[in-house]
């Protein structure tokens, strides 16, 4: 009976001990499953960035590559080293240094589209004395240099003064006297204190610079006078009715091109309770025409682009937006497709097949290198059609994704047309 109860007391703790190690195991495998969780969301952020950033129309390239083999030496570099794996110490060889020296600064003597102003250094009379024997001292040379200066802009007040002009011979003989005044330059705004120049200065920094009324608020008030963000903005409408008329010469003139390239993007619209998406559309001419000409919409409709192109009839290039649909038909417009965007979806194919998609962008590629040579036109056109022969395939190429689409399918037929 003791026995037993020994061999029963021993089997209790090995099963203590058992469940113990279980226990243990459990909750290594959980450490282990945690750490592959934070991996997989780490590799998840990451394949995201490289779908939705700004490099999503690129294949995986030999650059991707190099960053994931530094990012394993990175791994490698944190784990311990093994003693038998250290080198034996050895005196590093003395290396010389070799600095790269840069080539000599810029001449500005040789930049004559800047305006130059000399400055002249003399001696006075007392110091042209010789200190020998009290003659003057003859010059005989100079010593030049060069200097690049910045000069900020300031405001200045412009006083117009009109003189008035009237014939006294007939205001002595008691006639009406004819008086003249003088005439000054017109002015951008009627009755408006703003220069022409400041004017300008504000809607290029505005549209050009990027830089907002705010920020030009206090540059200004840093200056010495203060301009706030809404008279600007009042003024910047009114120089939008000064320019209307040549807005509209450009837009004539960009319906004039063989080509028009169009694309829209959302443009943030305050109204009430939230920020609206409104839409701003480009419009860019070809070479004989070069002008871009943007267009606001309250939304994505295709009375926008069709209203702007309506006298429009040859060539109109752009993504497979349906709305284009509409804008075509029933007149002479040709329907071009926009290989950048069609490139896109072929990017998307390369998980299902890698190795016909980065042949398709081998072609895609070529096709920009025939578009970049400055060759004359039959000759380009003809290469342009030779290598758009050879892509006739990519619809039947057999593409398909894990739904069992062709992941070209959006695209391809449509660069067909």
């Amino acid at each position: 009976m003791v026995r037993s109860l020994l061999e029963e007391r021993d089997n209790q703790r090995q099963r203590a001990e058992q469940q113990q190690q279980r226990a243990e195991q459990h909750q290594q495998r959980v450490e282990e499953l945690r750490v592959e969780n934070l991996r997989l969301q780490l590799e998840l952020e990451r394949f995201k960035k490289w779908y939705y950033g700004p490099r999503a129309d690129r294949l995986q390239s030999l650059g991707d590559l190099a960053q994931l083999l530094l990012t394993f030496s990175e791994e490698l570099d944190r784990k311990p080293v093994h003693p038998d794996d250290v080198p034996p110490h050895v005196e590093p060889e003395e290396e010389l240094r070799r600095v790269k020296r840069r080539r000599g600064r810029r001449h500005l003597a040789n930049f004559e589209n800047l305006p130059v102003t000399t400055r002249v250094y003399e001696l006075s009379a007392g110091e042209r004395a010789c200190p020998c024997c009290g003659i003057e001292r003859k010059e005989i040379g100079s010593d030049e240099s060069w200097q690049v200066e910045y000069l900020p802009g300031h405001f200045e007040r412009i006083h117009h003064v009109r003189r008035k002009y009237a014939c006294p011979g007939c205001e002595s003989n008691g006639d009406n006297p004819h008086m003249e005044t003088a005439a000054k330059p017109e002015t951008a705004i009627d009755k408006g204190m703003a220069g022409p120049g400041l004017l300008s200065y504000i809607v290029t920094s505005k549209f050009s610079d990027y830089l907002p009324l705010y920020r030009l608020e206090d540059i200004f008030a840093r200056q010495g006078f203060e301009i706030s963000r809404a008279t600007q903005s009042v003024w910047c409408g009114d120089v939008a009715d000064l320019v209307e008329p040549l807005y509209a010469l450009m837009a004539e003139r960009v319906r004039s091109s063989h080509v028009v390239a169009t694309d829209d993007t959302i443009m943030p619209m305050l109204s009430k309770g939230k920020a609206a998406n409104a839409r701003m559309w480009v419009y860019v001419g070809d070479d004989d025409h070069p002008y871009n000409i943007f267009d606001f919409t309250l939304n994505r409709g295709r009375d926008g682009p069709k209203y702007f192109l309506r006298d429009y009839r040859q060539v109109l290039l752009a993504d497979a937006y349906g709305g284009y649909n509409g804008v075509v038909a029933g007149n002479e417009i040709t329907r071009a497709g926009c290989w950048s965007h069609a490139r896109r979806k072929i990017v998307e194919a390369e998980k299902a097949a890698p190795e016909i998609a980065r042949e398709a962008i081998e072609m895609v590629r070529a096709l920009y290198a025939v578009e970049s040579r400055p060759v004359v036109f039959p000759w380009r056109s003809v290469s342009i059609c030779a290598r758009g022969s050879r892509c006739r395939c990519w619809p039947h190429c057999g593409i398909t994704s894990s739904h069992g689409r062709s992941s070209c399918c959006p695209s391809i037929p449509w660069q067909r047309r």
